[in-house]
Formats: structure tokens, C-alpha cells, sequence
């Protein structure tokens, strides 16, 4: 069954035919028309209330017919997940910076809907899965200890912002008692007023501009100016010192756990997650902040960049799967060369699949642009064909990791 998804037109989104969601949904549907003005920032694909989708040419949420027909989830659904999709899809376009945020585990995420409703609306945690469409660049997890240091040492600015007393502890520390120390400098750069963060944000950047090119790359001056320009004086800016900056090339994926910093800086991705909505935001967003519960719940692990790397496993000529560590989900992408059949591996949990690039046949002749997204019932065996003498199809599939 064809869906009818939901877009949401965030600030940070990439804008018009820019964006690739905007170009899937006018391949899907020659009647949407794209707004060159509007930020095309995320296309949600499943039952999220902020973005639920519908089954396409009849007016039924998709939450509402596996309600009514619960035989098509599959039994480990209907037994541990109480008949729900316990997974959201997503395709992002990033034209600037997200918030620097973490999602809180499933017993953090009770306990923040409970003392604050109003700002974390479910109970839900929220692991995710980015797989990158483009070249798709992110800040995520704490940088190795020699990485931290070696920043600190070459920028005066940020050591004043989090202050020389705690500094001082850093490279007087041993290895053991680090992590300690380097939540302290977390918790004093997040907490910092911010007229002292503005003021040697604006020290560094004139400093930075006076530097010879070699310098500039080894203190990330182009990321740190393209941040200011967006999130001018924000304490964010600061966190590309702290926090590893990796890119992902097109097919590469990084798995996010619980309590993990992050911010996606640019570029188009798939992403899957639990049905959640629930993000603590810190740094580089017009949106609340809530430093005090980001700090407290943050993993303060330092590992290299490469590190973040999650790896699939081939299940056959066309299929790769990435298994993340969690139940909710996990995310087939299927590649079909041109004028090719495949029979799509039958899954034991109803699955949302996307077409990200051709047009396929479905074995019921049924011709799905790119762009088209659909809804698959446990087991459904379908073939696919190409259509294209030319073009290979592209397919991103999301089901229980089950």
C-alpha cells in the first residue's frame, strides 16, 4: 500500500528543488508543487502523531488501519509492542546546523514526560540510525582525550570560557579520573553567561581570520565560521573543539545510542529511530534549552571519529542490513541494477520501504516513482523490476530488529 507522507518545513531544512525531499515527493506526485522558498527540512514515514502518515488516495491514517487489520504487523508487534510500529522513517536534507542535543533512554525518557509534559510529549527513547544519501557531515561523541588537549592548548578563548581552574585539572589529571574532569569543563563551558561566551567567540573568530591556511585547517576555522554565521555568539560554536567531527560519504552510517552528543551540520541522510520525538537541545537552536538535563544525562565516552562507523551486513546480491543494538529497528537498503527482477526478502514485522532513486514495477504491474513510499505487511513477498535500461533503483526499508 502507497503512503502519503508527512514533510516538516524546519528552519534548518534545505530549501526548495535544493532539497532532496522536495524532489522525491514531486517524482511521486506531479501535482505537489515546490516552493523555492520553503525549507524542506525532514519527510516522516510512519505512525509519530507530529507527522502521522496516511494510506495514499483514502482518507485513513496508517495508525488507524493497523489498528483495525493488526494481522498485518506480525506477532512479535502485536505481542511486545501492543500492535504499534515501533519505528519512525525518515529522510533529512541539512542545509545548516541542528541543535547540539541528546535522546534520553527509555527509563530517562519516563521520567522527563512525567516532571515535564509540556516539553518532553512521550515516553519514549529515541536510538537512532543515519545513513547517508550525499556527503553528510555531523558532530558526535566526545573526541579522544589527546584530541581535547591538543585543542586547549592551541585555543586560549575556549579555555577561558570554561576557566583555567579546571584546565589546569585536565592536564594535571591522569587518565583514570578524565572523564570526571572533562564533565566539569562540559558542565562550566554549557553553563557559562553567555556575554563571556559571545566575547571570545568574537576574539577567536578575528583571530582566526589573521592565521595562515595551514592553521586554519588545524583549528576547523571554516566549520567554526560557517556556525558562527548561522548561530552568531551561540556556546555550540565552541563544541567542535570538544566533540568529533565526522562525514559520512554516501552509503556510510553512524548509529546514535542513548545519551549520546550530536548535531547533523549538512547533507541528505536516511534515518530511522524509535517512534519518539524527544530531544534535549543544549547549543546552536532558537528552540529551548535544557542544559541541565543534557548535562546530567550526557555519555562523556571518548573515542576516535572512526569509531562512530556502523557497518551492515550483506544478506544478498542487493540487500544490506543495518542492525543497530536495539529491538525497535533496523533498515535494509536494497540496490537492483537496471532491467533486473528481485524478490524483496519477507520480513516478520510489517515494514515502511521508500524508492530514493528509479522507478520500479511492483508484481501486481504497478509502476512506483521515485519518492514512493510504501507499506508492506509481515511476510509480504513482492518482486520488484527496474524500469530503467539504465538507471540502478535505490530502496531504504525500516522493520523491527526482531
Amino acid at each position: 500500500m502507497e503512503l502519503n507522507c508527512s514533510i516538516q518545513n524546519y528552519e534548518w531544512g534545505r530549501k526548495g528543488s535544493d532539497s532532496i525531499i522536495a524532489n522525491l515527493m514531486k517524482s511521486s506526485n506531479p501535482d505537489f508543487i515546490i516552493n523555492e522558498s520553503l525549507p524542506y527540512a525532514e519527510l516522516w514515514m510512519g505512525t509519530h502523531p507530529n507527522g502521522p502518515s496516511l494510506l495514499k488516495g483514502k482518507n485513513i491514517f496508517l495508525e488507524e488501519y493497523v489498528r483495525d487489520n493488526n494481522h498485518v504487523l506480525g506477532k512479535v508487534l502485536i505481542d511486545k509492542y501492543n500492535g504499534k510500529i515501533p519505528f519512525l522513517l525518515k529522510v533529512e536534507s541539512v542545509r545548516k546546523a541542528l541543535s547540539i542535543q541528546v535522546h534520553p533512554s527509555k527509563e530517562q525518557a519516563e521520567m522527563l514526560h512525567q516532571s515535564s509534559p509540556n516539553i518532553y510529549k512521550d515516553d519514549n527513547h529515541k536510538p537512532e540510525l543515519a545513513v547517508a544519501l550525499s556527503k553528510f557531515e555531523t558532530l558526535c561523541g566526545f573526541r579522544p582525550i589527546s584530541e581535547i588537549k591538543n585543542y586547549l592548548r592551541s585555543i586560549p578563548e575556549l579555555c577561558f570560557v570554561i576557566g583555567h581552574n579546571e584546565i589546569s585539572h585536565m592536564f594535571s589529571s591522569s587518565e583514570s579520573n578524565f572523564l570526571d574532569i572533562l564533565k566539569n569543563c562540559f558542565i562550566n563551558l554549557m553553563s557559562q553567561e553567555t556575554e563571556i561566551v559571545a566575547e571570545q567567540l568574537k576574539k577567536l573568530i578575528k583571530r582566526l581570520s589573521d592565521l595562515d591556511e595551514t592553521t586554519r585547517q588545524s583549528l576547523k576555522a571554516d566549520l567554526l565560521e560557517r556556525l558562527y554565521s548561522d548561530y552568531p555568539d551561540d556556546v555550540g560554536c565552541f563544541c567542535i573543539y570538544l566533540f568529533n567531527h565526522v562525514t559520512l560519504q554516501p552509503g556510510e552510517a553512524m548509529y546514535i545510542a542513548a545519551n549520546e552528543p550530536h548535531a547533523y551540520l549538512s547533507g541528505d541522510c536516511i534515518e530511522c529511530m524509535s517512534c519518539s520525538d524527544n530531544v534535549v537541545r543544549a547549543g546552536l537552536t532558537p528552540k529551548l534549552k535544557d542544559v541541565e538535563t543534557l548535562i546530567s544525562i550526557l555519555s562523556y565516552t571518548c573515542e576516535p571519529a572512526s569509531a562512530k562507523l556502523f557497518k551492515p551486513i550483506k544478506e544478498d546480491e542487493c540487500t544490506q542490513i543495518f542492525k543497530p543494538p536495539v529491538q525497535d529497528f533496523a533498515v535494509a537498503k536494497i540496490v537492483i541494477p537496471p532491467r533486473k527482477s528481485y524478490d524483496l526478502i519477507p520480513r516478520s514485522t510489517a515494514s515502511i520501504m521508500i524508492v530514493i532513486s528509479g522507478n520500479i514495477e511492483i508484481s501486481d504491474s504497478q509502476i512506483f516513482n521515485k519518492g514512493s513510499a510504501l507499506f508492506l505487511s509481515a511476510e509480504e513477498s513482492i518482486s520488484i523490476k527496474t524500469t530503467s535500461c539504465s538507471e540502478p533503483v535505490m530502496i531504504f526499508q525500516a522493520f523491527a530488529n526482531v
